[in-house]
């Protein structure tokens, strides 16, 4: 039989091997079948000598750490999609990929040609130098070979991309991949209207309609917005978890050249706004491509704090500097910044509304003199180029964030396409007045995923309450 002191040794040790290989179910191995236990009595034995009484996750690290630059899996974020659509008996439409490589270390990039289509004129440009990008085309088979695509499909093709450095730790290599592909599945005619009809896995989509077409039919809730010669431009983020099946219709009539040039937008709110809300110019932007993202982690809610970092990309020539102006309400500390291109941390400042007036920095809109505001400065942008930051700050705000009784209570106004809270440990949501994603993180935290394609801010509502405890658990 085995006792009671075996099987609490045989959890401890089957914690820390499965903690090294990042899974554990308890249910499977401890459901109560002695001959799960026994299996892993044996395994750990084994497992101690080949250790040498080592510590099996401080060896894993020490590994880890003896090759810091080491890519593992190609990972990435940020993905958007714009699909030019190019004369209709073509059956072919340009494509602009924007794609941000994440893993730490990898020097190449490998993007999949999609089975079916015809690829040509393809050309990759690094996004934060705007230099053109060395790659080559290789079968499915040659990638495998590299550690970053040993999961790649061995029937495929992919676009091997030769990144301009290094993924920094913690850092992002920004990609531009141009292609035309032809696909007269995707892309056709259906009598008297052009159908493009596509399976779309990216989460952020636009699709450009050729000049003298009008949409008269979209199955996925997007904004349609005119591009500045007249064309229309259908776009989209994609809330769901599986692909948006698009199937999108348009029939020629719409006016070309001169006369489709949309008027220049304007600063003025709507009329029937009860309150001073966004602009024409600000509505009417694609919510798609908004590059701006934050991600709050709530401290404990006695505290009123709450550590968040947002993303900012920046591209017009000649900036050198990002303004955070600090909502009323909040007081702002601890300010952290770097380029999330290549590592490079940046000094950052914290100036009241009187300061900065004194030392003549626009923001681009009033700012009373006793805000706050965190002063990011960088080398100037240089045309054609970009920058992306990554800010760390740290926010107080009683009326946002509080403990009512025993609820936790997250209360605040988020106007990014993409947003995202997690709650403290030992928290579980209770409502969210918001629809939003759950998901667990690898801590055992909480994290509720907010993706609003529409102009307005999402005001978010948030409720929780404390885990019970392992000795509440035994009551």
């Amino acid at each position: 039989m085995i006792d009671a002191k075996q099987i609490v040794a045989a959890k401890k040790c089957v914690l820390v091997f499965t903690a090294a290989v990042g899974r554990y179910d308890a249910e499977r191995w401890f459901g109560g079948e002695e001959t799960y236990v026994r299996g892993w009595i044996a395994a750990c034995a084994a497992m101690t000598l080949l250790l040498s009484g080592g510590d099996f996750r401080a060896q894993k690290r020490a590994a880890e750490a003896a090759a810091p630059g080491r890519a593992t899996r190609q990972t990435e974020t940020d993905e958007y999609t714009k699909y030019e659509l190019l004369e209709p008996d073509s059956a072919s439409f340009r494509i602009r990929y924007e794609v941000t490589a994440t893993t730490a270390g990898a020097t190449y990039y490998y993007n999949p040609i999609r089975k079916r289509s015809v690829a040509t004129d393809e050309a990759i440009y690094d996004a934060m130098s705007g230099e053109a990008l060395q790659f080559e085309i290789v079968n499915g088979a040659t990638a495998q070979k590299d550690p970053l695509m040993a999961d790649a499909d061995a029937g495929g093709n992919y676009i091997k991309v030769h990144l301009a450095r290094p993924v920094a730790k913690e850092g992002q290599a920004r990609l531009i991949i141009l292609k035309t592909y032809k696909d007269e599945k995707s892309y056709y005619r259906d009598g008297n209207t052009i159908v493009f009809n596509r399976s779309l896995g990216i989460k952020r989509n636009s699709v450009v309609l050729p000049a003298g077409y009008e949409v008269v039919g979209c199955n996925v809730a997007s904004q349609i917005l005119p591009q500045a010669d007249g064309r229309t431009t259908v776009s989209f983020l994609n809330t769901n978890a599986g692909e948006a099946m698009l199937m999108l219709r348009a029939r020629f009539g719409a006016r070309t050249g001169a006369a489709a040039a949309p008027k220049p937008l304007t600063t003025a709110v709507s009329w029937e706004a009860p309150f001073a809300g966004d602009t024409e110019k600000e509505r009417l932007s694609e919510r798609a491509h908004q590059e701006r993202d934050i991600v709050y982690f709530l401290k404990e809610p006695e505290s009123h704090a709450f550590r968040l970092y947002h993303d900012y990309t920046e591209s017009r020539p000649g900036v050198d500097k990002y303004l955070n102006v600090v909502r009323v309400g909040s007081t702002v500390s601890d300010p952290s910044a770097y380029v999330l291109d290549t590592g490079e941390k940046l000094e950052t400042q914290i100036m009241s509304g009187e300061q900065l007036a004194a030392a003549k920095i626009d923001t681009g809109e009033a700012v009373p003199p006793t805000a706050q505001v965190v002063v990011i400065r960088f080398t100037p942008v240089k045309k054609g180029q970009s920058i992306r930051l990554r800010i760390s700050e740290t926010y107080t705000a009683i009326g946002s964030y509080r403990l009512e009784e025993e609820d936790l209570v997250f209360d605040r106004s988020l106007g990014r396409p993409r947003n995202a809270v997690v709650l403290p440990q030992g928290w579980y949501v209770t409502a969210s007045a918001t629809p939003a994603t759950v998901s667990e993180m690898a801590d055992g935290r909480v994290r509720l995923d907010f993706w609003n394609g529409s102009p307005d801010p999402a005001d978010v509502l948030i409720k929780g309450k404390r885990r019970v405890t392992p000795v509440e658990k035994k009551q």
